[in-house]
């Protein structure tokens, strides 16, 4: 039976794949599409979603949420990675329709876990303001919703401590308020963070082989790749890159992908270190301990990485 998802999402080019992919395996059913500020301004985010909910007839319904974080102030658009506008050299037209639902993200989310109580799993790929607006707006989404699953976050496992400073990620980074409202919120929470998503890996001749055989959507997953593999050879030096987005989306289809340790997880809000997350992952007693008191949550530690390489090309080949 497939998972009913709302996709929380600023695409962004590994948001773009992402979409792709939960539109494309069975096991999934992508019943709305959220938009967040985060790898480009809400703006484009939103625009961004609409033409490839249209494009690919993905069918869902587009709701713009939330222009800027919590309480800090914005770092702004990830431009060195995503480009100006969010999906590379490919640009949608700035007068492109924009159809979407008039409610904010954060009210749609808690109208719809309202409405299908037990169904909806919350897949959130951007920073987590929406989900943190969603807590505010009705605490008994906690409730209503399946569970949520995040693509954020870095805690150490083989050496992947963080992207945008040495221990933090960039979508906790951007609103580490946010995030930690909902890793301490009484929901059951997976994060697939870098610890996994370094892990896995689009090769160049994966994603020249997708382009070969995927028709339309092969394509366009090569087209806007072109920036993101641009900033991966300049910057780390590799021909391809980190499968970030579309892991999250791999962990709803088949959590059997992925090894998880479990224990409550806080964020750093303040100081040098914003946006560090730690995990309490053992059972002893600390004289100071902000941790056990709140729900233990799943941290993806490992990952089968060929199979979901795997997964994700049969899924993309599926729609040609």
């Amino acid at each position: 039976m497939s998972q009913k998802i709302i996709f929380d999402t600023d695409p962004g080019i590994d948001d773009a794949m992402a979409l792709l992919f939960a539109h494309a395996h069975d096991n999934v059913d992508m019943v709305a599409i959220t938009t967040v500020y985060g790898n480009g301004v809400i703006e484009d985010c939103t625009r961004n979603a609409c033409y490839i909910n249209d494009t690919f007839n993905m069918g869902a319904t587009v709701v713009q949420g939330a222009a800027g974080p919590l309480t800090r102030d914005p770092v702004g658009p990830t431009v060195v990675v995503h480009g100006e506008h969010g999906l590379g050299t490919v640009e949608v037209p700035l007068d492109y329709p924009i159809n979407i639902d008039p409610r904010p993200a954060h009210e749609y989310m808690c109208d719809l876990a309202r409405e299908n109580p037990g169904e909806i799993t919350l897949v959130a790929v951007g920073p987590l303001t929406n989900l943190a607006l969603a807590l505010q707006h009705d605490p008994e989404i906690v409730n209503n919703v399946k569970e949520v699953v995040i693509m954020g976050a870095a805690f150490g496992e083989g050496g992947h401590r963080g992207n945008v400073s040495p221990v933090a990620e960039a979508n906790i980074h951007d609103d580490p308020h946010a995030a930690d409202q909902v890793f301490c919120a009484d929901w059951p929470v997976t994060i697939v963070g870098l610890d996994v998503t370094h892990q896995t890996f689009f090769t160049g001749d994966y994603l020249d082989e997708l382009r070969r055989s995927a028709g339309e959507v092969g394509e366009f997953i090569w087209q806007v790749s072109r920036f993101y593999l641009k900033f991966y050879s300049e910057k780390v030096g590799v021909d391809g890159c980190h499968v970030h987005d579309p892991s999250a989306v791999a962990y709803v289809a088949d959590p059997s992908l992925f090894g998880v340790r479990k224990g409550p997880v806080r964020v750093v809000t303040e100081g040098p270190a914003i946006g560090m997350t730690i995990q309490k992952s053992d059972e002893r007693f600390y004289h100071h301990d902000e941790w056990s008191c709140f729900r233990s949550q799943q941290v993806c530690v490992e990952v089968d990485n060929q199979r979901l390489l795997q997964m994700y090309k049969d899924s993309i080949n599926s729609l040609a």
